[in-house]
């Protein structure tokens, strides 16, 4: 399997991908809900995460158990204490072994960078670097701390190409090879339960996308679980999860984005500063693969977008288009890494207008529709646009906006696809409502 990371793709090119065939299987696992009320400690409005749930039940999920929890700073409790520290703190459970993602377990390391193998100095558990691990690798780490149980605890934000999703995926993986269960302490989906944008298509496949799902999935991480079980699994590795156990969200509805949560926002990535960000990253982050800024190095990145040749043009013509949930301000700013660095950009800050109504994908569209008509020195990164084409799942958005198709057609052409999406994962899902 090609294992590349965001920083590879976006650093360098001539980059060669080995495909993944597409897989289907059974039906996912049955999910629990362990009893029990939350602690007073549980957020505001009614919405309590399955990590709170977990330690309300006194960890009788794991307890009994060797336990590697796959987790980064966002898995916290309802007073912010880390989900880790509180396990080891307690007494109660037995972990052997954490794996940390991209960013690493503590978060110490910024894009495309890990933290490595070490033992945590806080609770003397040994960390393994999880960060673009294969499924072999980590099965041999399971071995090494002889796991018995996984625990996956991490805030996703919905997007296809945020890398943890996919560390998840290599970890069930693995959790077959070993025969360990599986356990996810789900989160909300911060940018709410709708699925947007077009499929990956076989060919596409990298570190930022391996395996065939839409751009915006509108999944939790605990739905993506039961579909990975259900659809991929089996066709990949001969058999599925011998037990996967989803300990849900309670209070949170597929409507809801972040805000509506009342849930403390942690940063999922030192790129991810605020829920707005969440909103717009599954469209924005494709200013990765153009010759723009996506405003890393700035205090709002895939907030602030532009480069040294945009100039006013570029909001007033966005701000005409009356584009549903966002406005956009002409704005100026100055990288202090990444693209453009040290050089003053023009652009935009896209601002969150209504948080029900934003359509990031549909955003960006309109966006890379509206840069390449004004200005001539807009382009891809590197090979071609084969970036462009990983990020967004084939040659088509590419060939689309080359050509001169106006937003909407670009954003209609994928409706088929994300219909199909949409009736496929239906049976996955633990929370009411649809992906449509």
């Amino acid at each position: 399997m090609s294992n590349l990371n965001r920083r590879q793709l976006l650093g360098a090119a001539g980059l060669s991908l080995a495909a993944l065939p597409a897989a289907a299987g059974a039906a996912g696992a049955a999910a629990a809900t362990p009893s029990g009320s939350a602690p007073p400690s549980a957020p505001r409005r009614g919405v309590t995460t399955g990590a709170e749930h977990l330690r309300a039940s006194g960890w009788a999920a794991l307890r009994g158990q060797r336990v590697g929890v796959v987790t980064n700073p966002t898995g916290v409790l309802g007073d912010l204490s880390h989900v880790v520290d509180a396990m080891v703190g307690s007494g109660d459970v037995n972990v052997v072994a954490v794996f940390g993602p991209e960013h690493g377990f503590r978060g110490t390391a910024q894009a495309g960078d890990s933290e490595g193998n070490h033992v945590d100095p806080r609770t003397g558990v040994m960390v393994y670097d999880a960060y673009g691990a294969t499924s072999t690798k980590l099965a041999g780490f399971y071995r090494d701390a002889k796991v018995e149980t996984v625990v996956f605890d991490i805030q996703d934000v919905g997007a296809r190409f945020y890398t943890y999703i996919w560390t998840m995926y290599e970890a069930m993986k693995a959790a077959v090879e070993t025969g360990a269960r599986f356990v996810v302490l789900d989160r909300p989906n911060p940018v709410g339960g709708s699925a947007r944008g077009p499929m990956l298509r076989p060919g596409f496949t990298s570190g930022v996308g391996r395996k065939e799902i839409v751009q915006q999935h509108g999944m939790t991480v605990g739905e993506l679980a039961r579909f990975f079980d259900g659809e991929f699994l089996q066709a990949e590795v001969g058999a599925r999860l011998s037990e996967l156990t989803v300990l849900e969200v309670t209070g949170w509805r597929r409507e809801q984005t972040f805000a509506d949560t009342g849930l403390t926002w942690v940063m999922p990535s030192p790129n991810m500063p605020t829920p707005d960000t969440a909103l717009l990253y599954a469209g924005t982050c494709l200013f990765e693969a153009t010759n723009l800024s996506e405003g890393r190095g700035t205090t709002r990145p895939f907030e602030l977008i532009g480069a040294p040749y945009i100039d006013h043009r570029w909001a007033e013509a966005l701000n005409t288009l009356k584009i549903p949930g966002v406005r956009f301000r002409e704005a100026y700013f100055t990288p202090t890494f990444s693209k453009h660095a040290t050089k003053v950009c023009g652009g935009v800050q896209v601002h969150v207008t209504d948080p029900t109504k934003v359509e990031a994908i549909t955003v960006a569209t309109h966006m890379m529709v509206e840069a390449k008509r004004l200005y001539a020195g807009f382009d891809w990164r590197g090979d071609a646009g084969r970036w462009i084409d990983l990020l967004t799942g084939s040659t088509r958005f590419r060939d689309m906006l080359m050509t001169g198709a106006p937003a909407a057609e670009i954003v209609n052409a994928w409706r088929t696809e994300l219909s199909e999406w949409n009736r496929r994962g239906q049976q996955y899902l633990l929370y009411p409502g649809s992906l449509g």
